[in-house]
């Protein structure tokens, strides 16, 4: 397996090379006759009232003023997400007594994972698993910390729910982390059928979502009854719309070639970024399972979200795309309390009723 570490600043030169190029491409492009672009004029953004004051504030909480500023070294890296995790993981104990779940680590083949209980498993659910890959850009989450979402999903939806706690960069790039997700989807098959099972994950996780089932398609392996990519990170080539309509109004991932695009280069190790299982949306999505995909009008990967559920839609693939108001990156899994949570993660339990087995 492929340990190497890749400088973190010849991905921000990359990233900085990349960017030059897309401010180039404007006139390029016209020339050889698409339309030139549109001067928007620079105006102050109001928080909506048409959501919850609970969803205000974290729409209307201010840009990370350091958000151009990330570690240039792989210790820097590691300490960085270090004090992160740490920080997630205070306020899980709350979560998880609020909503009733129980945590469970364990080892499945060599990998880590943890197993997310509810305290009330509805009827319907006792033969159902979900699996979950947590986002962070491919290099955050590690630990306890990346199951903030699967808590959610398995208090809020009533489902026992297995979080993969997968290696990430700077020590292990790409594909360690999709390795780790399927040694643990195949051996999931012996807790539960494949039509009872559904995978769970958002932006970096939504990524590996996809990833997994084309991965599974191509070894020839069953797939899942279900999949909810979250806002996936399915185009880490910057293609999009929303990538300029949303920059500086998503106060998450706030600007492509930012930080997280920044961890994503870190993941891809210099590989090719239009390959399918960096970035899904590249991919063949015929035969893919039904998919429930979530997203805001302020999401910087909004286009990434809708591209998807275009690309499954052609395929012939059952797809519902929830676009969530104000919304910036993965605003429905920020606050528990906030009643658009509890609403999406229960929309997406009443989506996996319908097509998982029982």
């Amino acid at each position: 397996m492929n340990k190497s570490v890749t400088s973190p600043s010849r991905h921000a030169f990359g990233l900085a090379s990349l960017a030059a190029l897309v401010a180039l491409a404007a006139p390029i492009a016209s020339a050889q006759g698409t339309p030139p672009g549109r001067e928007v004029p620079a105006r102050m953004l109001q928080v909506p009232t048409t959501v919850s004051p609970q969803m205000q504030k974290i729409i209307g909480t201010p840009i990370n003023p350091n958000w151009k500023v990330w570690p240039q070294t792989p210790e820097e890296w590691k300490a960085q997400v270090a004090k992160a995790a740490a920080a997630v993981e205070k306020n899980l104990p709350a979560l998880r007594d609020a909503l009733k779940v129980k945590i469970e680590p364990m080892t499945i083949d060599g990998v880590k994972a943890f197993m997310l209980t509810p305290a009330v498993i509805p009827p319907q659910n006792r033969n159902r698993l979900l699996i979950h890959v947590h986002g962070g850009c491919y290099v955050n989450g590690p630990g306890e910390s990346g199951t903030s979402e699967a808590t959610m999903m398995a208090g809020f939806g009533g489902f026992k729910v297995l979080s993969v706690d997968y290696r990430m960069p700077p020590d292990h790039p790409y594909p360690a982390a999709l390795d780790d997700a399927m040694t643990v989807w195949k051996a999931a098959q012996k807790m539960a059928p494949a039509k009872n099972m559904a995978i769970i994950g958002s932006s970096a996780g939504g990524g590996l979502t996809l990833a997994m089932v084309l991965k599974a398609k191509m070894d020839k392996l069953p797939l899942p009854g279900a999949i909810a990519p979250g806002t996936p990170m399915s185009d880490l080539t910057g293609a999009g719309d929303s990538f300029q309509t949303n920059a500086l109004v998503d106060n998450v991932l706030i600007a492509y070639g930012a930080s997280c695009d920044t961890r994503a280069a870190l993941y891809a190790n210099g590989r090719d970024l239009k390959d399918p299982l960096l970035s899904p949306v590249y991919g063949d999505m015929a035969g893919f399972p039904p998919t429930i995909l979530n997203t805001g009008t302020r999401d910087l990967l909004l286009s990434n979200t809708v591209r998807v559920h275009r690309n499954l839609r052609r395929a012939g693939v059952i797809a519902d795309l929830h676009v969530h108001e104000g919304q910036a990156h993965g605003g429905w899994y920020r606050d528990y309390t906030a009643p658009e949570a509890k609403e999406t993660f229960e929309e997406i339990a009443r989506f996996f009723d319908r097509h998982l087995g029982k």
